[in-house]
């Protein structure tokens, strides 16, 4: 493994590991609000008054800050797959303080998470060296790629405007598919951010760039919508469930968009594109298995405090 991607792979590591956390610190923040009667599902905000839903937060800019340095220095199929720690942490640790029994079926798909993300890790291409912004925003301007944005925007919506409000209590994919839709764009317009850190710490000035600031301003829209939504996911079902959906979607859409932006897989052997598609089948297998295995939430009590 060259030395960039395995700076990229420990900082990875280490995200995935405050992120998973996080999940579970800002489900107790949320717990915490729901007994004033205050539910992220139903539009309440009351959770923003909790020192634990902060606590979590912090614990996930740490996560995503590691994981943004990890962009830097190591290709979006190989650090976006390394997520499935957060699916083990976060299960694990549901288990532990949520009571939110882990079966052993549901132990089966996280390991099945984790082989399948391995064999994609094992045969990730290697990544095309970029000097400037101004060759990210023509990678973005390619016609698949505006494609791909416009869709993603389409479907964005509908699933907003006109699903959310019929069946996001109901079918935990319409919250998560918009985290994870969008968290795509997230993803490639913070690796443009990154590199532009770079080259500006190693001399040549990238924020002088107009590109540079709409890849931000992308960035920050697509922020808020994601937390917006994963909060009222995690509200609304179960976190063993919501952790491992999430990051299947994720990762499917952010390897496709990088495909798409940054020709990854242009020169990859037939069977090295064999093994990453495994891969994915056998991701997509075990949060298949774990959805399979979820238990409904019990009934919040309001009268009583959760300690």
């Amino acid at each position: 493994m060259f030395s960039t991607n395995l700076t990229g792979f420990v900082l990875a590591i280490v995200s995935s590991a405050f992120i998973g956390s996080s999940f579970i610190i800002k489900k107790k923040g949320l717990q915490r609000a729901t007994l004033n009667g205050s539910r992220a599902s139903g539009g309440g905000y009351g959770y923003l008054l909790q020192p634990l839903w902060w606590l979590g937060m912090v614990t996930m800019i740490v996560g995503e800050i590691a994981n943004f340095v990890a962009y830097v220095y190591a290709p979006a199929v190989l650090v976006t797959p390394l997520g499935a720690l957060s699916i083990i942490v976060s299960a694990v640790l549901a288990h532990c303080m949520l009571n939110e029994k882990l079966q052993k079926m549901g132990m089966l798909g996280c390991l099945l998470c984790i082989v399948g993300s391995t064999e994609i890790v094992l045969h990730a291409p290697q990544e095309k060296s970029l000097t400037s912004v101004d060759e990210i925003w023509q990678l973005a301007l390619q016609p698949e790629f505006l494609m791909y944005t416009a869709s993603v925007i389409a479907v964005a919506f509908f699933l907003i405007l006109y699903c959310a409000p019929r069946y996001g209590q109901t079918n935990i994919l319409v919250y998560v598919g918009i985290c994870s839709i969008i968290g795509s764009l997230t993803v490639m317009s913070i690796k443009a951010i990154g590199i532009a850190i770079r080259l500006t710490i190693e001399g040549a000035d990238q924020f002088a760039h107009v590109q540079t600031w709409i890849f931000t301003m992308v960035a920050i829209s697509c922020i808020v919508t994601q937390l917006n939504y994963l909060n009222m996911a995690l509200d609304t079902f179960n976190t063993a469930v919501v952790s491992p959906i999430y990051y299947a979607l994720f990762t499917s859409f952010t390897i496709l968009a990088s495909a798409i932006m940054f020709k990854d897989y242009s020169g990859q052997s037939v069977s090295s594109i064999a093994s990453e598609l495994c891969g994915f089948i056998t991701v997509l297998s075990g949060t298949t298995v774990l959805h399979s295995t979820r238990e409904p939430d019990p009934p919040v009590n309001t009268g009583k405090s959760l300690y």
